[in-house]
């Protein structure tokens, strides 16, 4: 596959993470005023309990192998700012992994703190890749961190794609956990 067609492909992958993560949030937001609604979050949580931390891991683990593809396939230079979103993201890929494997929810203390440093880093590179005017010191002559390598859609970047895990990550680490404390709560003792 070419870097047009993989970029393509992240980009349709950033809108999946995208897509769920609102309406996740929407349902959370609805089930305060709709029964119905809130119905569909409890189901949501059920459903997403159990499997809640293999999915986040591998939604680390997609977003882990398309950073290596961008700097190793494709040839694409991370400056600082990338680094510092791959310090996050690479231990998610194995941290996550091995607590759904090992049935540890308590992952969620210290994986949810790890997306969301990542999560404010992505959005501080986005919003300087979208006004390069204000150029930080971290930045590099080498690799700018206001280089813009994928623009998707009209929207979708790099570090966009970088959120948008981090962001989906954590969603599904809250709403699983909630569905496991849910399920454990209705088992008969």
């Amino acid at each position: 596959m070419s870097v047009r067609q993989m970029t393509l492909f992240f980009a349709l992958l950033t809108i999946v993470a995208n897509v769920t993560v609102v309406g996740i949030v929407a349902l959370a937001l609805a089930g305060r005023w709709s029964s119905a609604a809130a119905r569909s979050l409890e189901q949501v949580r059920r459903v997403l309990g159990e499997p809640a931390i293999w999915l986040a891991g591998l939604v680390a683990l997609v977003a882990t192998l398309g950073s290596l593809y961008y700097s190793e396939v494709a040839h694409f230079t991370p400056c600082v700012l990338c680094w510092y979103q791959r310090i996050a993201m690479y231990p998610l890929a194995v941290i996550l992994p091995i607590a759904a494997f090992r049935g540890d929810r308590q992952v969620i203390r210290y994986a949810v703190p790890l997306a969301a440093i990542g999560a404010a880093i992505s959005i501080y590179h986005y919003q300087l890749q979208r006004f390069p005017d204000q150029a930080s010191l971290s930045c590099s002559v080498e690799a700018p961190c206001t280089v813009t390598w994928v623009w998707q859609l009209g929207y979708i970047s790099i570090p966009f794609m970088a959120l948008s895990a981090f962001v989906l990550i954590v969603t599904l680490l809250i709403v699983g956990r909630a569905g496991a404390e849910h399920g454990a709560q209705e088992v008969p003792r």
